[in-house]
């Protein structure tokens, strides 16, 4: 009787630790049957170059997930990240590099004020987020009114807008490196890669990013042992707001243009992908790795929907119904196990 239990337990276990990466690679292997050309160059550079983008979104929103909050602004900083560039360099004509300070000092200034929201104003991190968000839905719209930004088109008071996107920017989404195949691996995955190997080491191995667990882990424990929780909570939505306009970037890059509409499913996505990494590995917790894997999930997901014409508005049905799946799978399971 106790050696079947053990072996429960242990089946259990292994459900709860590797259950989901038999999922992704299931996944995987019923679209390469299922849809035709899945197992393709071109389709491996489509779920790379979605993965990228959804991935640093996602890490971002790890890093608020960490100290217990959350953020839903990153989709608008991404989008308005994404027309600032465009609108410095072909409005304003300047370089790349005044259009990547731009950016950034937007994520900054963004995570900062819903910071100070959160922690100094008592808003919950949901409604302030909610509140930065649509604010910058409705900014962003405002110098061209409502208008992508694109060379050549005319402004709101007449003048046309010469500027144009420099070769090294468009480069950051455009250009792709060879890995065995030619052009295969595009220069946002190269982006991507190196900022989840940061933030996992500055999540788990450095004091920092310890802290920054602790304060999710119990806000008050943390408060009482001397931790400056009130800095370690806003710096994680600076965090936050810096990778979402890094995704703005390199969408920016991507497209060549401002497009008003490009970000609509960039939250989703962002939070499905976080979301999924607590099932990864069993980590029940949000971490730098299991957000990396639910990006890579997010992108083979979409674009072997996509391949199979799967109608458009079923998409995000089946994201969340995946996305559902996972977590009570998780959390269900690994609470049986404690109790």
């Amino acid at each position: 009787m106790s050696s079947g239990w053990v072996r429960m337990a242990a089946a259990r276990d292994h459900a709860i630790r590797y259950g989901f990466i038999v999922l992704l690679f299931g996944l995987i292997a019923y679209f390469a049957v299922a849809a035709d050309g899945f197992v393709s160059p071109q389709s491996a550079v489509f779920i790379f170059q979605s993965v990228a983008i959804t991935g640093v979104l996602a890490l971002g929103v790890t890093a608020t997930l960490v100290v217990g909050g959350f953020d839903l602004s990153i989709g608008s900083v991404a989008t308005s990240a994404m027309m600032a560039a465009a609108y410095v360099m072909v409005v304003l004509e300047q370089n790349a590099v005044v259009a990547v300070v731009a950016c950034l000092a937007i994520g900054v200034i963004v995570g900062l004020i819903n910071g100070w929201l959160i922690v100094y104003m008592r808003v919950p991190d949901l409604l302030a987020t909610l509140g930065t968000m649509f604010l910058l839905v409705g900014l962003q719209r405002i110098p061209t009114e409502g208008r992508s930004i694109a060379t050549g088109m005319t402004m709101p008071d007449g003048s046309v807008a010469n500027g144009t996107f420099g070769a090294g920017f468009l480069a950051l989404g455009r250009h792709r490196f060879d890995f065995f195949i030619p052009n295969l691996i595009p220069v946002s995955v190269v982006v991507l890669l190196v900022l989840a190997v940061l933030i996992w080491f500055f999540l788990e191995y450095t004091r920092f990013g310890r802290m920054m667990y602790a304060v999710g882990s119990n806000e008050r424990a943390a408060e009482l042992a001397g931790a400056p929780v009130k800095a370690y909570k806003i710096w994680a939505y600076v965090i936050s707001g810096v990778f979402a306009s890094i995704g703005g970037i390199l969408l920016a890059a991507r497209l060549g243009r401002g497009d008003i509409a490009s970000g609509n499913n960039l939250l989703l996505d962002a939070v499905a992908a976080a979301l999924i990494g607590y099932a990864v590995l069993g980590a029940a917790k949000p971490n730098a790795f299991g957000t990396a894997v639910g990006a890579v999930f997010v992108g083979v997901l979409l674009q072997g929907l996509t391949m199979m014409n799967a109608p458009y508005y079923t998409q995000d049905f089946i994201k969340g119904l995946v996305l559902v799946v996972a977590l009570v799978f998780t959390f269900a399971l690994s609470g049986r196990g404690k109790r």
